[in-house]
């Protein structure tokens, strides 16, 4: 059984989230300031950690590479939703961010990627699949439904580096130095051209199909769907 630390010093909500976790066969610590997080994170050795920004004691962000540091998930959940504190968050190490108000299933959909994510850290999968779309990171093969797709490089690159990350944002920035790696003022606008192609490529044309999830002013984020 994972255990989950749920920083925020707002009791409702710590109450809502222990609910939720404990209903979904979670262990579920609780802490109200940055102080005690840090505490219970060295005595009940979570595995993932729901954390707010705005704590009584200090900023959550603060929190962030000294919780991560010790190879476990922290999920940043906060009413903060500016662009920045996002980019800032991932930067220094959250897995993901969550913004309140929050879906309890969407969030409990993103612990699960998160937990799946550090458990098989270090392991380079060879195949990702998601839905009928299946990439082939050794042989650089990529397919739907079991027929080939033809992709450009820098489509395969985004591509590729969104699998290595499922369900997690990947920041413009990081897609944009992968695939444009060596090459002179690379801008978004060409990242947008080539996640537009990408779509066109991979994804079916019902609004269901829809594989490749745009994290607005953040990233993007390849889904993990089920066959």
């Amino acid at each position: 059984m994972a255990t989950v630390l749920v920083v925020d010093d707002d009791a409702a909500i710590r109450r809502l989230l222990r609910n939720t976790l404990v209903h979904a066969g979670y262990a579920v610590a609780e802490a109200a300031t940055g102080r005690d997080a840090l505490a219970l994170a060295g005595t009940a050795h979570p595995d993932a950690v729901l954390l707010d920004l705005g704590l009584p004691d200090r900023d959550g962000l603060g929190l962030v590479p000294l919780l991560a540091a010790r190879e476990r998930a922290v999920l940043v959940v906060s009413a903060r939703d500016a662009t920045e504190e996002k980019v800032a968050a991932l930067d220094l190490g959250a897995d993901d961010y969550v913004s309140k108000p929050f879906d309890t299933d969407e969030l409990l959909a993103r612990l699960r990627v998160a937990l799946r994510h550090r458990r098989d850290a270090g392991q380079q999968p060879e195949r990702i699949t998601t839905g009928d779309l299946a990439i082939d990171l050794d042989r650089r093969i990529v397919t739907r439904g079991g027929a080939e797709l033809h992709l450009t490089r820098k489509e395969y690159d985004v591509l590729a580096l969104l699998a290595r990350q499922v369900g997690r944002v990947v920041m413009h920035k990081q897609l944009i130095e992968t695939a444009w790696s060596g090459d002179e003022d690379p801008r978004i606008e060409y990242l947008r051209i080539v996640i537009r192609n990408l779509r066109q490529k991979i994804e079916a044309p019902d609004p269901v199909g829809s594989v490749i999830a745009n994290e607005l002013g953040v990233g993007y984020r390849l889904l993990a769907r089920g066959a």
